[in-house]
């Protein structure tokens, strides 16, 4: 099983109640498995947005940074559980390899927003990218996979 963020499979699971529609991953959908952790932590749809506050999601992981909305709000407590949740699901179906929406404070594998709103990026990883990371799992964003790639990994875990 491959494990994909669900914003960007089409569904409308984005804070703003939109979605990230990626054309790849959306051709080969019945490969895939769509989660989003904001959702399995049960944060609403339409929502604020929300940016990892000093630091990445490694720190929040370690209780040295959180997670707060626009409205200053904190929500680290949904982005863990959210994280803890998607994790519950890599184990139980032996997933290795996800495929999660870059720069996204939950999904992010190598760019998060700098927790001033500002659009400013910085390095680093969000909650659940960081918690699959620590975990044994290989992550990706969509900026990382081409339809090659893709192709490679579908071919290995249908192999399995």
């Amino acid at each position: 099983m491959i494990l994909v963020s669900s914003c960007l499979l089409g569904n409308k699971v984005k804070y703003s109640g939109e979605s990230n529609d990626n054309d790849l991953l959306m051709r080969y959908s019945r490969y895939l498995t769509a989660v989003c952790p904001e959702c399995l932590g049960e944060l609403p749809i339409p929502r604020p947005p929300a940016e990892l506050q000093n630091g990445d999601g490694k720190d929040v992981l370690n209780g040295k940074a959180e997670v707060k909305n626009k409205l200053g709000e904190p929500v680290t407590e949904n982005y863990i559980r959210g994280a803890q949740k998607t994790l519950e699901l890599v184990k139980k179906n032996k997933v290795r390899v996800a495929i999660m929406k870059a720069n996204s404070p939950s999904c992010g594998n190598n760019m998060i927003y700098d927790g001033t709103f500002s659009g400013n990026k910085i390095p680093g990883e969000g909650v659940t990218a960081a918690l699959l990371t620590q975990n044994g799992v290989k992550v990706y964003s969509e900026k990382d996979i081409d339809e090659d790639m893709l192709q490679r990994l579908i071919a290995m875990y249908r192999e399995e």
